[in-house]
């Protein structure tokens, strides 16, 4: 009898082992597939994002932040950076050590509109652009340096005046008219 007992007891759990197994990977797999930022850019050309970066019009769209102190960690809300020929238009969130404290407490990312700054691109091997752009009316943020890739992915390092350094991973897309 006990013997008896104790297979039935054996066959429950490993219906149960089984079932959390199956769970897990089913979890997993939902998750892995809609956090992946290549699949948003994989929709352009090289000649498009050839052309974008060119024309210096285009939308950086951040999917992780990786502090200088800190974890890496995915994004869960829409951050931002729209860069058009006349203006620069940056949302951002900041993890990190602030050296200063700013004056309203709502400013507490990175977010600013500039409409005179500095726009250079350094091309490199195998279709890949380095952005550097430095905002001269907003002293806050020295400069922002994007590598961008054929594909559309591409990252952002944000060097900040009283903060430390942020970098963030994501992918551009074509602006909006």
């Amino acid at each position: 009898m006990v013997d008896l007992i104790k297979e039935l007891i054996m066959k429950r759990i490993n219906i149960l082992r089984s079932i959390k197994f199956l769970l897990s990977a089913f979890l997993l797999s939902f998750l892995l597939s809609q956090c992946s930022s290549t699949k948003k850019a994989t929709n352009l050309t090289s000649d498009e994002v050839k052309d974008m970066v060119n024309s210096s019009q285009f939308v950086f769209v951040a999917d992780r932040v990786t502090p200088l102190r800190g974890t890496s960690r995915f994004l869960s809300s829409y951050y931002d950076v729209v860069i058009k020929k006349d203006s620069l238009t940056c949302y951002l969130p900041f993890f990190g050590r602030a050296f200063q404290a700013p004056m309203d407490p709502t400013k507490g990312g990175i977010q600013f509109t500039s409409t005179n700054f500095s726009y250079n691109i350094t091309t490199k091997k195998n279709n890949e652009w380095v952005v550097t752009i430095k905002p001269n009316d907003y002293q806050d943020v020295q400069q922002l340096y994007f590598n961008i890739f054929d594909n559309g992915t591409a990252s952002l390092n944000v060097v900040n005046t009283h903060r430390d350094p942020i970098t963030f991973s994501g992918h551009i897309k074509k602006l909006k008219e």
